[in-house]
């Protein structure tokens, strides 16, 4: 169904875009005649994250002749995740979807996800998997296989397929969510964190056919910090004194046993200010007091910031017999049309 400017839609997609001059014009027909014969009204936001290429002229001249194209042209580059941010910024359906502009996503595809959104109310993220990747290339094949296995067994969140962009939400989730530097590979353990129940589908996969690769091999090095972080903001956000304490106290222990043991030798006369464990001892307890000062400051900085007015401690749905409306102890998200 064709949407028009005015009225909101049922469906955002979402399609971050870095040079893909070549794609552009084939992507949005193809994602038009995937929606034509659906009953959801759609919108398509197309963020060009600072293209050298012709790419952000053409999604203007592009959007001029579809209302339903909303060209989103940034500044510089800024990266995937702050270029999915600000189309999840723009969104104004219920459901949204994201995929690539490389067209190794299928655009038919689209409504297979919006489906199971559709038809089952107990999830709230369809993920897309590539289980028959096209990519010829074994430098992207074996990482990204290493990676959903590492990522799935750090975050609890087990799918078969993190890579792929092909993903569809419903906003609820989308407005408990933001990107920050490289997040959007960890966007369904994000989801979980705010509370969606995620599922996987099958999706079809094509190779590059125009166009150069973003993707590098130096990109699981930069995935393996970013599990750090992500794994840290799922199990210790809100208790940063159990992370930073409890490997003090790590430290501590033994720094104090080892100085417990100098001290009694020292009171039976033996000589301890040369012994390389005093210094041990010392530096051990001096590094986990500080570990535990880190914790305490951390403690006090979550408090101020959610009683500032922060993102909410918990998300709920509430249920009552006057109304099935459900309410949430959260401030809607600041949303820039």
């Amino acid at each position: 169904m064709i949407q028009d400017r005015e009225a909101a839609p049922d469906v955002s997609i979402v399609v971050p875009i870095y040079n893909e001059v070549d794609n552009l014009r084939d992507l949005v027909e193809r994602i038009a005649q995937a929606m034509a014969g659906q009953t959801l009204s759609f919108e398509l936001l197309a963020v060009d994250d600072g293209s050298t290429d012709n790419s952000a002229a053409l999604l203007r001249e592009l959007a001029a002749e579809r209302p339903w194209l909303r060209a989103i042209c940034l500044a510089r580059n800024y990266g995937q995740s702050s270029a999915l941010q600000a189309g999840f910024d723009r969104v104004r359906g219920r459901y949204v979807v994201t995929l690539d502009a490389d067209l190794q996503n299928e655009p038919a595809d689209i409504p297979l996800l919006l489906e199971r959104l559709e038809n089952d109310q107990s999830v709230d993220m369809v993920s897309g998997w590539r289980k028959d990747r096209q990519d010829a290339e074994l430098s992207r094949k074996l990482p990204s296989r290493i990676a959903n296995r590492l990522i799935s067994s750090a975050t609890g969140v087990h799918l078969h397929d993190y890579g792929c962009a092909l993903k569809a939400y419903r906003r609820p989730i989308i407005d408990r969510i933001r990107l920050y530097g490289e997040l959007h590979r960890f966007i369904p353990s994000l989801a979980k964190e705010a509370g969606a129940r995620i599922t996987e589908v099958p999706v079809r996969h094509h190779a590059r056919t125009r166009g150069v690769s973003k993707y590098g091999i130096d990109r699981t090095f930069r995935v393996i910090l970013d599990l750090i972080l992500i794994v840290f903001f799922m199990r210790y956000r809100q208790r940063p004194l159990h992370a930073f304490g409890g490997f003090g106290l790590w430290l501590v222990s033994p720094g104090l046993l080892i100085l417990g043991w100098l001290f009694v030798l020292k009171l039976t006369g033996d000589d301890i200010g040369g012994r390389p464990l005093l210094l041990l001892g010392v530096m051990l307890v001096l590094m986990g007091m500080q570990f535990i000062a880190a914790g305490l400051m951390g403690e006090l900085l979550m408090r101020i910031y959610h009683e500032a007015g922060g993102a909410p401690q918990y998300h709920a749905k509430e249920y009552s017999a006057v109304s099935t409306a459900h309410s949430e102890p959260t401030r809607p998200a600041t949303r820039t049309q």
